[in-house]
C-alpha cells in the first residue's frame, strides 16, 4: 500500500478510524478458521473415512498456504486499494468456505481449506499496513491492542469455538456458521469503508514469488511431518532443509532486487533493530501458544477423558482474557511505554510454561485453568508492546514489507511449536514404553519434557524484551 495518503481521514484523539475497526473484525472472523478444525479431526475421520494423519492437514495446509502467500501481499497492497483489497480478500474466503461447507470429499474440503487461507493471507497485512498508516504514533498501543484480539485471541479461540459448534452438529456447521457471519462483515464494511492511499504500479519478480513459496511453504510442511513415523520424520527433515535451502536464495535474490528498488520483501526492515528485536519475541511468542494449544487438547481429551466442548470451556477464559485485556494493555503502553508490559509479560510466559511442566494425571483442573490464564494474559502483554514498537520502528515506505515478515513468520512459529512440542512428547513417550512404562504415565511424562523445552525457549523471550525500548524514537 501507498504511503502517500491522498487525503488521510481525520482521527480524533482517543477514537478507533473505522476503517480499522472494520479490518479487526474482519480478520478476526478470517483467523478464527485457522484453528477452528483442531477438534474436529475425529469427526472428520468417521465422516469421511480417512485417517487421523490425513485429518490434520486441514489445519496444515491452511498453515501451509499462508505461509506461501503472505510474502507476495506486500506487492499485492501496493498494487490496489483499500477496498479492493478488502473485497477481493474477503470475498475469496467466503468462497472457501462455501466450498468447505459442501465439499463432498476430503480433496474438496482441502481445496476450500486452500482458499480460505489465501484470502486470511491477505486480511492480516492489510490490517497492519493500513493500521499504522491512519493512527497517530500516541494512539497505536491503544488502537494495536484491539489488533491483538484479532492476529492473537482469534487463533485461541478456535477449539473452544469449534468444541462448542461440534455439540450440535457435523463439522460441516462450522462452515455453515462463518459462512454467514463473514458475509455479512463484509457487505457492512464495503459499505461503511473508505480508500487510504492512492495504489502504485509496481513490477513483481516472479522468480522471487516461486521461491518463497518453495521456501516457508516447504518449511512449514516440513516441520508439519515431525512427530509421525520414523519414514515421515526422515522425509520431514529432507523438507525442511530443501526449505531452508530455498530461503537462502530468497534472501540472496532479494539482497539483489534491494538494489534495483523493488524486492518482493524488502529485507533492510531487519536493519531497524527495535523490529527485529520484536520480530523475534513474537515468533517465540506464537510458537509458546500453539505448542500449548497442541499439547493441552491432548492431555485433556486423550488422557484426563474431557469433551471437545468440556476442553474448549477450560482454556476458554484464558482467549478471552487475552482479548478483554488487548485494549487495556495498549492504553498502559501508549502511557507508559513497553518496560511495564513485555518484562512482566516475558516472565509470566516463563512461569506459566514451567508450572505445565508438573503436568501429571491428577493435576486439578483449577490448576490448569489457572496456568493456561496466566500464559495467556503474559502472551497478551507482550504480543501489543511488540507489535506496535516493532511496525512503529519501520519507516512509511516498509509498512506493507514489515507486516508480510510478521504474517510469514507467525506462521512457521506455529509449524514449529506444534512440530517441536509433538516430536519430543512422541519420542520421550515411545523411549519409555519401549522400556516398559505404561502408555498413559509414558505420554504425560513426554508432555513434561515438552513443557519444559517451551520453557527453556520462553527464556529468550525475557533477554529479548529486556533489550526493547520503552518508546520508538520517531521515524
Amino acid at each position: 500500500m501507498s504511503v502517500e495518503t491522498r487525503e488521510r481521514p481525520a482521527v480524533h484523539a482517543g477514537r478507533t478510524p473505522i476503517v480499522v475497526r472494520l479490518l479487526v473484525l474482519a480478520t478476526f472472523v478470517v483467523i478464527l478458521n485457522e484453528t477452528l478444525m483442531i477438534n474436529a479431526v475425529p469427526r472428520l475421520m468417521d465422516s469421511l473415512r480417512i485417517t487421523e494423519q490425513t485429518a490434520q492437514w486441514v489445519s496444515t495446509a491452511f498453515m501451509l498456504t499462508m505461509a506461501a502467500v503472505i510474502p507476495v501481499t506486500g506487492w499485492f497492497l501496493q498494487r490496489v486499494t483499500t477496498r479492493q483489497s478488502y473485497a477481493i480478500a474477503m470475498g475469496v474466503f467466503l468462497v472457501g468456505t462455501a466450498v468447505s461447507a459442501v465439499a463432498p470429499s476430503f480433496e474438496v474440503l482441502l481445496l476450500g481449506r486452500v482458499v480460505q487461507a489465501v484470502g486470511t493471507a491477505v486480511m492480516m497485512p492489510l490490517l497492519m499496513t493500513t493500521l499504522m498508516t491512519v493512527v497517530p504514533e500516541r494512539d497505536r498501543g491503544r488502537v494495536m491492542g484491539n489488533v491483538t484480539l484479532a492476529m492473537s485471541v482469534a487463533p485461541a479461540l478456535g477449539p473452544a469455538v469449534s468444541g462448542l459448534v461440534l455439540q450440535f452438529g457435523s463439522w460441516r456447521l462450522l462452515f455453515v456458521v462463518v459462512l454467514p457471519i463473514a458475509a455479512g462483515v463484509t457487505l457492512f464494511g464495503l459499505r461503511k469503508m473508505d480508500n487510504i492511499g492512492e495504489p502504485e504500479a509496481s513490477s513483481i519478480d516472479w522468480f522471487s514469488v516461486a521461491v518463497a513459496a518453495l521456501g516457508f511453504g516447504g518449511l512449514v510442511y516440513g516441520l508439519s511431518l515431525f512427530g509421525g513415523s520414523d519414514s515421515r520424520v526422515g522425509l520431514g527433515i529432507g523438507i525442511v532443509v530443501a526449505g531452508a535451502a530455498a530461503i537462502v536464495v530468497f534472501v540472496i535474490r532479494q539482497l539483489k532486487l534491494q538494489r534495483a528498488g523493488a524486492p518482493l520483501m524488502d529485507l533492510r526492515a531487519l536493519r531497524h533493530r527495535t523490529f527485529a528485536l520484536s520480530l523475534a519475541l513474537l515468533s517465540v511468542g506464537f510458537l509458546a501458544m500453539l505448542g500449548s494449544m497442541i499439547l493441552l487438547p491432548l492431555y485433556l481429551q486423550h488422557l484426563r477423558e474431557l469433551s471437545p466442548l468440556e476442553t474448549g470451556l477450560l482454556v476458554m477464559p484464558g482467549g478471552l482474557a487475552m482479548g478483554l485485556l488487548g485494549p487495556t494493555v495498549g492504553r498502559v503502553f501508549d502511557r507508559f511505554g513497553s518496560r511495564p508490559l513485555v518484562l512482566p509479560g516475558s516472565i509470566g510466559t516463563l512461569l506459566a510454561l514451567g508450572g505445565f511442566t508438573q503436568v501429571s494425571m491428577t493435576m486439578p483442573y483449577w490448576q490448569v485453568l489457572v496456568l493456561h490464564t496466566l500464559l495467556m494474559v503474559s502472551l497478551a502483554a507482550m504480543f501489543t508492546p511488540a507489535f506496535t514498537l516493532g511496525m512503529g520502528a519501520l519507516p512509511p515506505h516498509l509498512y506493507s514489507h514489515g507486516s508480510s515478515m510478521l504474517g510469514t513468520l507467525q506462521q512457521v512459529a506455529a509449524a514449529f511449536g506444534t512440530a517441536l512440542v509433538v516430536t519430543v512428547m512422541s519420542a520421550r513417550a515411545g523411549h519409555l514404553v519401549a522400556d516398559g512404562v505404561a502408555a498413559a504415565p509414558a505420554q504425560v511424562s513426554g508432555m513434561k519434557l515438552a513443557f519444559g523445552i517451551e520453557a527453556a525457549l520462553a527464556l529468550v523471550t525475557v533477554l529479548v524484551a529486556a533489550k526493547l525500548p520503552r518508546r520508538n524514537v520517531s521515524n
